[in-house]
């Protein structure tokens, strides 16, 4: 089995086991209120009928925070969620993060064929091409994993997370630590991005 396949697979279980969760202090009331300026792109409840837009509901709330930070401190941009996110205290994104990450997210049909191939590299990666699977950092169910920053994919949009994933390889994108998600998609081909993403997008707890 390829070296550097197993290099990448063990430090990436490693990375999100040894994370404490750490709860995010938030007001889940105070959330709902502050979304509803959110709604327009992300949908109720955080459930983006837009598939260029990405679903917020689930996402584990210690992710949302970072990514906010993100754009509103200018280590991540995009025109329209930098300026939403720069009037945002510390307190809204706390308040916004636990609202969202209370809501049940929604799944999508999926067309099978295309997702039992995605469910083989979402599984067990691909190793002759040193890309580790998904299911380390992202979860059985797609359901990311609290406390580590892992997003969760289950049930997210797969046009939304083929466009990130062909962001993230073409080097569009470099808000991943450590480079993980770069040095993944840089070794994927658009067939695998988008049977992964197809499987992605029918997951669902």
């Amino acid at each position: 089995m390829n070296n550097r396949f197993i290099a990448a697979a063990a430090g990436l279980f490693l990375a999100g086991a040894s994370l404490p969760a750490l709860a995010v202090d938030g007001d889940i009331e105070a959330g709902e209120q502050k979304a509803s300026t959110c709604i327009a792109c992300h949908g109720a409840q955080g459930n983006s009928t837009n598939p260029e837009w990405p679903s917020l509901a689930g996402q584990p709330a210690e992710y949302t925070v970072h990514q906010l930070k993100l754009f509103r401190d200018g280590g991540r941009e995009d025109p329209l969620m930098s300026s939403q996110a720069a009037p945002l205290s510390d307190e809204d994104i706390r308040d916004l993060a636990v609202y969202y990450e209370a809501q049940e997210a929604k799944h999508h049909e999926a067309d099978e064929e295309l997702a039992e191939r995605g469910k083989l590299i979402y599984r067990g990666g691909l190793p002759n091409e040193g890309v580790a699977a998904c299911i380390a950092c992202h979860g059985p169910a797609g359901e990311g994993i609290k406390g580590a920053k892992y997003p969760r994919v289950g049930g997210q949009h797969a046009e939304y997370m083929r466009k990130a994933l062909r962001e993230y390889r073409d080097g569009e994108r470099d808000s991943d630590p450590n480079r993980m998600m770069r040095d993944i998609a840089s070794r994927m081909s658009d067939e695998d991005i988008e049977a992964v993403t197809e499987y992605m997008t029918g997951l669902h707890r």
